[in-house]
């Protein structure tokens, strides 16, 4: 479990701001004989951020890479933002931070390589995944216990939710008997 401090940051956390490739795909870029792309997304990982945009946290995708496969996914879980083909992610941080009215510093970027570090040195929080790059886990507040692509997105959610005390309230709609 985080500790205190990490808690305590993630309680001030106003917008998640996810990569895709090694954070919510487990990074392999799969093609079929024509050519198409296949990605695979975590089911967990679109709940948790179903459920921190319930919160009140807003979500954003910066990616550099651009896919339609993406855009169908984020579409499909209603992400407030999603930049693709973005090389320099830091620009792209900012801007979906002016276009949100939101602080970067009050943003929890979570990215797995070296194209995620301009983002990490603005964000409030950095976190990354245990088979992230070493020079962005050296940088991390947090790593994960999960893989990218592999829950390590709803470990995050979790913790957002549980810093903010929505976690119990929102997990009662799942437990409760109806009447």
């Amino acid at each position: 479990m985080a500790s205190y401090i990490l808690l305590e940051q993630a309680r001030h956390v106003e917008a998640l701001v996810l990569d895709v490739d090694g954070i919510l795909s487990d990074g392999f870029v799969t093609l079929t004989n024509t050519g198409d792309e296949i990605k695979s997304f975590d089911i967990r990982d679109g709940l948790g951020m179903k459920l921190v945009q319930k919160a009140g946290v807003k979500v954003i995708i910066i990616t550099g890479r651009t896919s339609n496969i993406v855009e169908k996914r984020m579409s499909d879980l209603g992400v407030d933002l999603v930049f693709q083909g973005r090389e320099d992610k830091g620009i792209a941080l900012r801007e979906a931070c002016a276009q949100l009215n939101v602080a970067p510093e009050d943003c929890l970027y979570m990215g797995d390589d070296w194209p995620d570090l301009s983002a990490f040195a603005i964000a409030g929080m950095k976190v990354t995944v245990p088979n992230g790059h070493v020079e962005v886990r050296r940088r991390a507040d947090l790593v994960t216990q999960a893989m990218g692509g592999r829950g390590a997105v709803r470990e995050i959610c979790d913790m957002i939710l549980m810093a903010k005390g929505a976690y119990e309230t929102l997990l009662e709609k799942y437990t409760s008997v109806p009447h």
